[in-house]
């Protein structure tokens, strides 16, 4: 499959050279030697471990703590490529906002019969406790990651949302960081839009959703669960980068419906909190009883309009595999159009006829549980052992509304450094969208994630893949010095230059 699949630099497997606006990427990596490729990458990898840019690997006794492969190789979409998923990505997220904003509360949807009642309502993501509760300019999907994979020159699809807490966001950053640093020259060579900014984007979206009569400075803070979770770098990076305190539930308290965070100089209220905490943590007076996690009242807080919350509690639904599957419809449905952005084939398992398709096609598919992350609980047929697949069909046989199952794409490929020199790897992507109430604005790069094993689909980085940074051009010819100066693009700024 690894043959066939398309290059995004290289085009597609018959083709001769690379294709014609990625010329100067092709004979960069032909002039630059592999053993100075793999000086930088090192480099780029040393700097990491030096910050501390690790993720947790549950449930392993050994380096339980890594960091996350970096290559070196780009990643680039061309302007005109853009332009077309960014307007994919804004109809997606709007249709996700009013998607949460009627189940949570008229449930037209429902009332019309688009959706089954029960997939919703008897879903675990759903949370009734939120029903009825409108937050602050009903903004409900502030940050969204959301995955796509490519399979040729113009097509890309949607491979799962992410609306809950998407994480990746420091990888984007650090990996430019890195590249401005370690590759000068193919800043000079191509147009790159700027992501640094991000924080600054990030701030604006959370201050413009801060309840009315916060006055023109709200407060911000970010909640974490604490320096055990995968995430927490993730976590300090962007409170120091916003300028925003860090804060666990200890340092929040709740006081006649507002939030407050405690201080050596007293108490200071709290306007807007971007929580990294899950729904079933965050206020141990609604849901789990024994959190120690969150905040108690928090909700009552939320629901009284006193405190803005990032992402909205109750998000989870939008992240739910078989309501990705009625993506087209709820995307028709909010938005009276046809999805940009269109979806991979999927068989909703929880369907006796899609079941059985899927029971006797498994070492073809692939099978995810319906509320899994990670690349955790899912089979990918053409590569799993004779056991695994019959471990899985016990499993779709025993609770089927748990699963549902997907061709087995040729994700598109990304030229990789790797241990025999360069070599294609599978990639995807996961831009971010922001949300706020001055609209949706979509970041101009994202995370690109690279499976290294040769063959592999597997990206996730608790499964031994690697990031990339990725390069959206924009339009024109490259204008900067190979030394120093800066790259605008949507109010995003970069500067160039350094040391390599």
């Amino acid at each position: 499959m690894g043959t066939a699949a398309f290059d995004e630099i290289m085009g597609a497997a018959d083709r001769d050279g690379a294709r014609p606006e990625l010329a100067d990427l092709c004979r960069w990596l032909d002039e630059t030697p592999s053993d100075e490729l793999r000086r930088r990458q090192r480099s780029a990898e040393v700097t990491f471990r030096q910050l501390g840019i690790t993720f947790a690997v549950y449930g392993e006794s050994e380096a339980s703590e890594r960091i996350i492969p970096f290559d070196i190789v780009p990643r680039v979409f061309l302007a005109d490529e853009w332009a077309r998923l960014s307007e994919g990505l804004v109809q997606r997220v709007e249709a996700i906002n009013a998607f949460l904003v009627d189940i949570y509360g008229e449930r037209r949807i429902l009332k019309e019969g688009v959706l089954p009642a029960d997939l919703i309502l008897g879903n675990p993501q759903f949370r009734p406790e939120i029903a009825g509760i409108r937050p602050p300019h009903d903004v409900w999907a502030h940050i969204c990651g959301i995955d796509l994979v490519r399979t040729g020159p113009d097509q890309f699809y949607v491979l799962e949302d992410n609306a809950r807490t998407p994480s990746g966001v420091s990888y984007m950053l650090e990996n430019r960081e890195a590249m401005v640093r370690l590759c000068p020259e193919l800043f000079a060579k191509f147009r790159v839009a700027a992501v640094d900014s991000y924080p600054d984007m990030l701030l604006e979206t959370m201050k413009s959703v801060a309840p009315r009569g916060s006055g023109q400075h709200p407060n911000c803070v970010l909640l974490t669960p604490g320096h055990y979770n995968s995430a927490y770098y993730e976590h300090s990076f962007l409170a120091d980068s916003m300028g925003i305190e860090l804060v666990e539930a200890a340092d929040l308290v709740v006081d006649d419906d507002l939030v407050y965070m405690r201080t050596i100089a007293g108490r200071v209220k709290v306007d807007v909190i971007y929580r990294r905490v899950d729904d079933d943590f965050l206020d141990p007076l609604v849901f789990r009883p024994e959190s120690l996690l969150g905040v108690p009242g928090l909700i009552a807080a939320y629901a009284a309009g006193n405190v803005a919350i990032i992402n909205a509690p109750g998000n989870g639904i939008a992240d739910d595999k078989a309501i990705y599957s009625y993506m087209p419809e709820i995307v028709r449905f909010y938005s009276g159009g046809e999805a940009k952005l269109p979806i991979v084939e999927t068989w909703r398992c929880r369907e006796p006829e899609a079941l059985r398709y899927v029971l006797d096609h498994l070492d073809e598919l692939v099978v995810k549980l319906v509320d899994g992350s990670g690349g955790y609980g899912m089979l990918v047929g053409p590569t799993a052992s004779k056991a695994e697949i019959e471990r899985f069909r016990a499993a779709l046989v025993a609770e089927p509304h748990r699963y549902i199952a997907q061709p087995t794409l040729a994700l598109s490929t990304v030229p990789t450094l790797v241990e025999q020199g360069v070599a294609p790897r599978h990639v995807d992507f996961r831009p971010f969208v922001l949300s706020g109430a001055r609209g949706v604005q979509v970041v101009p790069g994202g995370l690109t994630r690279v499976a290294l094993r040769e063959g592999s689909l597997v990206v996730n980085s608790s499964q031994g893949g690697g990031t990339k940074d990725s390069f959206v051009l924009m339009p024109g010819a490259p204008t900067m010095s190979q030394s120093a100066g800066t790259q605008t693009m949507g109010g995003m700024t970069q500067t160039l230059g350094g040391q390599g």
